[in-house]
């Protein structure tokens, strides 16, 4: 027999109309509960990434709102233009205390998602000291503080602090889901985190399967032509993407008149700048976000799906895009080091190739030989597509995230009582 629906607030920085990151994931767990029977609550933020500007008609100092039946509550906080660390730790505090606040007194538990580590922990820091204190669980994306190491945005001592401050927040939480076994490694074996206490749920694809593209119509539309390899870089364009690469892979397309033609869409706090650096090349080319429909034909029209990222990433994240990149049959290319997170899901998976990170010739190489070996590129995306069948399905992922919720609270009714001696 099912045990009775549970009452679960999720915490996240990042929803629902934010087309990219974590947003898709946290709307996609938190209506997937729902429509089991679960009453779920939602503490967000302003929608506003990836392109770090307030999503119109979002005004004032709070805002509830209903999206596909779940119960958004969403807090003003600033949005800064220009993203540094010391802006988005500003921004998090802002969010967190609010969220924090605000609270739940019914929730039987607390998902807290991280990026946006630091807001996520303020405002599950306030349900510890309630008289009926949830059970607090943490759902990690990307591994905080190794983000801010391989970027750059922090080394040394201030690195250490925030390593540290990450640790003990994961470990004074009941439970952790991770979605790559590798960040479960981390949390143990570096964090010191309790292996028990650590769970691995990949991400599934969010995008619902529609009638085939119309390749030719979508092609013309975008001005590639039949002969173009068209190379497509989908998402965020920020820091870690290190899309400055890509820019230089262009640059050599142009000066050897390659048929590779690059494709940048989404948004992203470096667009600017990378615009910028490709003024004058025929080879690249900026689009602005479109709506999951559009994604998808663009995806289904280009010949190679690119994940890039900058030297040095290899342990922070899992780029979310690939989880949307698998279901179109199109081979992927990541340029990206070997042993990371990255490469080991594009070796999983079969349903790409990897090139070195910040090497615009290999890079440039990779996407030509893919585009003149039509049979190697229909295999490899063929095997994407089966592992986005197999093992990146909604359905799983929310069949394992509501035994590991019914797991958590049954371990904190039968510990309660020292639970709150130790607090």
């Amino acid at each position: 027999m099912k045990p009775a629906p549970l009452r679960i607030l999720i915490i996240g920085l990042n929803y629902r109309p934010e087309p990219s990151g974590s947003a898709p994931y946290t709307a996609g767990l938190a209506e997937g509960l729902s429509q089991r029977g679960h009453e779920v609550r939602v503490l967000a933020g302003l929608p506003h990434y990836p392109q770090w500007k307030l999503v119109e008609g979002y005004r004032g100092r709070r805002r509830s709102e209903v999206i596909d039946g779940v119960h958004v509550t969403r807090f003003r906080h600033p949005i800064p233009a220009s993203p540094t660390l010391a802006s988005r730790v500003a921004m998090e505090v802002i969010f967190g205390v609010q969220a924090g606040l605000k609270g739940w007194k019914g929730a039987d538990v607390v998902i807290a998602t991280s990026p946006a580590l630091i807001s996520s922990s303020i405002a599950s820091g306030f349900f510890r000291f309630k008289y009926r204190r949830p059970v607090i669980g943490f759902w990690i994306q990307d591994i905080y503080s190794k983000g801010a190491q391989e970027t750059g945005q922090l080394n040394g001592r201030f690195a250490g602090i925030l390593a540290k401050f990450e640790s003990r927040t994961l470990r004074l939480a009941n439970g952790v889901v991770v979605i790559h076994e590798l960040f479960r490694s981390q949390l143990v074996d570096v964090m010191g985190v309790k292996q028990s206490s650590v769970r691995v749920i990949r991400n599934w694809s969010h995008l619902e399967d529609h009638a085939p593209v119309n390749r030719v119509a979508t092609r013309a539309r975008y001005g590639w032509s039949d002969s173009d390899v068209v190379v497509l870089h989908t998402g965020n364009m920020g820091v870690k993407q290190g899309l400055g690469n890509v820019v230089e892979a262009a640059k050599l397309a142009q000066s050897r008149s390659s048929r590779v033609k690059f494709v940048l869409l989404g948004n992203g706090n470096q667009r600017p700048a990378l615009e910028r650096s490709a003024s004058g090349l025929e080879k690249i080319s900026f689009i602005d976000s479109v709506g999951d429909r559009e994604y998808q034909d663009m995806m289904r029209a280009a010949d190679v799906l690119l994940v890039n990222e900058l030297v040095g990433v290899a342990e922070m994240s899992v780029p979310s895009k690939l989880t949307s990149y698998f279901t179109t049959g199109v081979p992927v290319l990541a340029a990206t080091a070997p042993g990371g997170a990255t490469a080991s899901e594009i070796a999983a998976s079969g349903g790409g190739i990897r090139v070195e990170a910040g090497d615009p010739l290999a890079l440039l190489i990779a996407a030509e030989d893919l585009g003149r070996t039509p049979l190697l590129a229909s295999a490899l995306g063929e095997s994407g597509r089966r592992f986005r069948e197999e093992v990146l399905t909604e359905r799983a992922a929310l069949d394992q995230f509501e035994d590991w919720l019914y797991s958590l609270t049954a371990e904190s009714r039968s510990s309660r009582p020292l639970d709150k001696v130790s607090s």
